[in-house]
């Protein structure tokens, strides 16, 4: 077995890895594509438990992934669990990915992905069961929470990125706790970890049992958390007392993710 095919999983399809540009024409992977394909491969591993369960309950279970880029999550989801039944529909804002992904999908057979073109705030697909988000940037994750509310996702996987908004709100802002952001570099640090825990907190008070995880090694992604969700109820109101609270304390929120009064 040559190296590169011991880094597939059992049934992974080449032709498709080939085609995402993953492999190389001649079946290779360089360093690059190696971490791409580790970083894909461990994230659905933790999916598939959503996915399992989503199988269970439903013929056809729906998952969305949101922020899709080139759509390697999707497709590898769909290739691996999804090839028998299920559906996966992929919103990406940018139309030559979107053109490039349904290219693939037509060329593979996966007649059960759709692509949709526009903005995660905008789409609007019907009932949903998984969310996926992979690396999609700033307030994108909390536009894909806000989805998952919206399409009632009993599961939602996210895997944030250069989380900068609260980052520019701690900017200037005095209070008891601003020595934990007075430096440009501890408030990027900080920033970025009080956006990830009222992300978790957000999605508890709405019903969700949340765990955070490590996606991969650092060595592989810097942009290295996982935020798991799976919904038990409608609303949890100890979690949005605490969400609540942290807020009034730092003084900042991400916008998206707010309390009606």
């Amino acid at each position: 077995m040559s190296e590169t095919l011991k880094d597939l999983w059992p049934g992974q399809s080449v032709a498709l890895l080939k085609a995402l540009h993953i492999l190389t024409h001649n079946g290779g992977l360089n360093a690059d594509s190696r971490r791409k394909l580790k970083q894909v491969q461990h994230l659905a591993q933790l999916v598939k438990p959503a996915i399992d369960a989503s199988l269970k309950e439903k013929e056809t279970p729906v998952l969305a992934d949101l922020g899709a880029g080139k759509s390697y999550l999707g497709f590898i989801l769909y290739d691996l669990y999804l090839r028998k039944r299920g559906k996966v529909v992929a919103v990406e804002a940018r139309p030559e990915l979107v053109a490039t992904a349904r290219k693939i999908a037509s060329e593979s057979g996966f007649d059960r992905m759709e692509f949709v073109e526009g903005k995660i705030a905008e789409a609007a697909l019907g009932p949903v069961d998984i969310v996926t988000a992979l690396h999609a940037c700033d307030s994108a994750t909390d536009e894909a929470i806000l989805f998952a509310l919206k399409h009632e996702a009993k599961f939602v996987a996210l895997v944030p990125c250069c989380q900068a908004e609260l980052a520019r709100e701690l900017d200037g802002k005095k209070n008891d706790l601003d020595q934990l952001w007075r430096h440009a570099h501890h408030r990027r640090e900080i920033g970025s970890h009080l956006t990830n825990v009222l992300r978790g907190l957000f999605l508890e008070a709405h019903g969700y049992k949340v765990r955070v995880t490590e996606l991969t090694g650092l060595e592989h992604s810097l942009k290295n958390e996982f935020i798991f969700a799976e919904r038990h109820q409608r609303s949890n109101p100890r979690a949005r007392a605490e969400f609540e609270k942290l807020v009034k304390e730092i003084g900042a929120a991400p916008k998206l993710l707010s309390f009606e009064a």
